[in-house]
């Protein structure tokens, strides 16, 4: 065939009525299943999603970081939930799982990996932040019906658990002073408590005086001091310090033995984070904002860091976090992910944290203390979702994600609408990393 016939051949496909075009390529018109799901009637399961709903839930009417969960509908009446809470950009991701409805409706939910490459690949645009999140809450609901289908938690399904006792995770040290990280060392040893987080004051410069660079090292140092010697302690930069900074910073507390330091610098500057991670022996840390596994990939195969963070609402799920992980254990990179959004996202975090044999610890948003949002969790859940017990989350027993979830519980909660996420500047105007 001649390549001019060929293209207005394509051309012609391409302008038929949709019916006509799934005719010419052997796929099932829309409104008996999805496109492409013909192909798999006879290996898959008799299941079929037949409803899909994005749900923002503002737990006060001006959060910069509302919930944006995934609910699942199927014609077995199960139900399956997920979430794709992206801070600042709500109203976006809501737009955008919406626009993966064709997608879905008329499929069979045990297709994970079919229906996520679909989603990942016919949008053409390779994902960012916003597609990225939306798919990370559908695919933790396909994960949660596989989970319920089957009769298995998911990480059973995943082949865990790698450790009975159930995920190490961490608290945030939410202490000034040193009697308050004192404090805290005594909580740790009296709860089980292996592990810390905090941070460094202030915002950074692309050069800094020695003045300021003294202020955060010392900061590191009291945060040692008061915790011990035997709790480990990661400190996370946010991507507040340029290289240089970051270079000065890692090298001064190389004697604090650190878990890791988080973020020295933006994570997509991986040749910048090399230079950081060669002038220094502490740990390093990044990939909270990366989206998929293919973004991993430069920082695992040039060695850049010790353990990667991606985060399950917008790397891209069970299905990502999964492959992130994989990737990271043939490389000899721990996992550490990021969870700081709300408890679907924490709670199907665990499930792949309890079957990576490379993980190493879980975060989790919060204090000692349980704070509102955890008693809204519970409210919801019925249980204490993400509290730790002997340092520990414990794993659920229940098949899927492990709860149960009511909508109209939400209900309480409506929607406030996209509010920016933190806005700061130098003295001089200019705009600040936070």
């Amino acid at each position: 065939m001649k390549r001019r016939s060929f293209l207005s051949g394509l051309a012609a496909g391409a302008a038929a009525p949709r019916g006509r075009a799934a005719d010419l390529c052997g796929c099932a018109p829309l409104a008996q299943a999805a496109l492409g799901a013909e192909a798999f009637r006879g290996v898959g399961s008799k299941s079929r999603i037949t409803g899909l709903k994005a749900i923002g839930v503002s737990l006060t009417p001006d959060s910069d970081r509302p919930y944006v969960f995934v609910k699942l509908e199927t014609s077995d009446g199960l139900v399956g939930w997920g979430e794709a809470t992206l801070e600042g950009k709500a109203g976006a991701v809501l737009a955008c799982v919406e626009d993966f409805r064709e997608f879905l409706i008329g499929s069979d939910p045990m297709q994970v990996e079919h229906l996520w490459q679909s989603m990942y690949v016919h949008s053409f645009y390779r994902a960012g932040p916003v597609m990225g999140s939306a798919i990370s809450g559908i695919d933790q609901a396909l994960w949660d019906l596989r989970g319920k289908l089957l009769g298995m938690p998911v990480y059973k399904l995943l082949g865990g658990p790698f450790d009975a006792r159930g995920v190490r995770g961490y608290y945030h040290a939410r202490a000034r002073g040193l009697e308050e990280l004192r404090a805290l060392r005594e909580t740790a040893a009296r709860t089980g408590i292996t592990c810390f987080k905090s941070g460094i004051p202030g915002y950074y410069e692309w050069i800094e005086t020695r003045a300021t660079i003294r202020r955060a090292i010392r900061a590191m140092e009291m945060l040692r001091e008061g915790l011990g010697p035997d709790i480990d302690i990661g400190v996370d930069f946010h991507a507040k310090t340029s290289p240089s900074v970051a270079s000065i910073l890692v090298k001064a507390v190389e004697p604090l033995n650190l878990l890791f330091v988080e973020e020295p610098c933006p994570p997509e500057n991986v040749r910048a984070m090399q230079r950081i991670a060669a002038r220094s022996s502490t740990p390093i840390a990044t990939g909270e904002r990366l989206v998929a596994s293919y973004s991993c990939r430069e920082l695992i195969e040039l060695g850049v860091v010790d353990i990667i963070q991606t985060d399950i609402n917008h790397v891209g799920g069970i299905t990502a976090l999964w492959k992130v992980g994989a990737m990271a254990e043939a490389s000899g990179i721990s996992m550490a992910p990021h969870a700081c959004e709300g408890p679907i996202g924490g709670l199907a975090t665990l499930h792949v944290d309890a079957a990576m044999p490379n993980f190493l610890v879980q975060e989790v948003c919060s204090g000692v203390q349980p704070e509102r949002k955890e008693k809204v969790w519970e409210e919801w859940l019925g249980f204490p979702a993400m509290r730790m017990a002997d340092g520990r989350f414990p794993l659920p027993e229940k098949p899927g994600l492990g709860f149960d979830l009511s909508e109209a519980a939400l209900k309480k909660y409506p929607f406030g609408g996209t509010r920016p996420m933190a806005r700061v500047f130098h003295s001089d105007g200019s705009v600040a990393a936070w």
